[in-house]
């Protein structure tokens, strides 16, 4: 365990020095302040779910058992897809490829504020919130109704897909990370609608829950 900490913070630490060089140096403002953002909204989310479920927080750094295969594959490319939206943005830094005007970076911060909220609000009521798609018949798995999932069927993947990989161009400040950043919301919208067909099938209760909860990610359109 402690190996596997270790690994991780020397990941991290070569990641950010080649990001910050990518972006022409450590005076890359808009870098330390996605960094810093990123830091508190986690650490708060951290703080409130290890208090409400601190066995979910163990969970999802796991693979559990029954983990869809095609579910891997797509968290590799949205994992990939959304590091050269970070790449881009670091080397857009440096080159000026684009300017993106300031008052872009609050919109941004107050997207990210979403998808914190929102990610904190499904772990609250769904103690099934795991990282990997599958169905947990080791933990009773059943359908959950109660907090966001009151409006739509996956608000966790509509408040990444807006507050995390779409807000992160604007707290870099760079248009052309819009690129891969779309790249990495198509990987889930496709993962949504796999999730959703694979509940469908296997989930006992899912499909009388869809009609009540008519929309997957977009109330009033999917």
């Amino acid at each position: 365990m402690r190996l596997k900490i270790l690994l991780g913070l020397i990941f991290i630490l070569l990641f950010f020095s080649t990001w910050f060089w990518l972006a022409g140096g450590l005076a890359w403002l808009r870098g330390w302040m996605f960094i810093g953002l990123m830091i508190v909204g986690r650490s708060l989310s951290t703080f409130y779910i290890k208090h409400k479920d601190p066995e979910l927080l163990r969970r999802r750094g796991q693979i559990g058992q029954g983990t869809k295969n095609w579910d891997i594959a797509l968290l590799t490319l949205f994992g990939l897809t959304y590091l050269v939206t970070l790449v881009v943005a670091a080397i857009d830094a440096q080159h000026r490829w684009s300017t993106m005007p300031l008052w872009l970076w609050p919109v941004g911060a107050v997207l990210y504020g979403l998808f914190e909220g929102v990610m904190t609000w499904a772990m609250a009521v769904n103690t099934y919130f795991e990282k990997t798609v599958r169905i947990q018949r080791d933990r009773n798995h059943r359908v959950i109704e109660s907090g966001p999932y009151r409006i739509i069927r996956h608000p966790g993947y509509i408040a990444t897909l807006l507050g995390f990989v779409l807000a992160t161009p604007l707290l870099l400040g760079s248009w052309w990370a819009f690129l891969p950043a779309l790249l990495a919301t198509l990987c889930l919208i496709l993962r949504t609608a796999l999730e959703d067909q694979t509940l469908r099938k296997e989930l006992t209760g899912y499909e009388v829950y869809t009609g009540k909860v008519r929309y997957r990610l977009f109330p009033g359109l999917w």
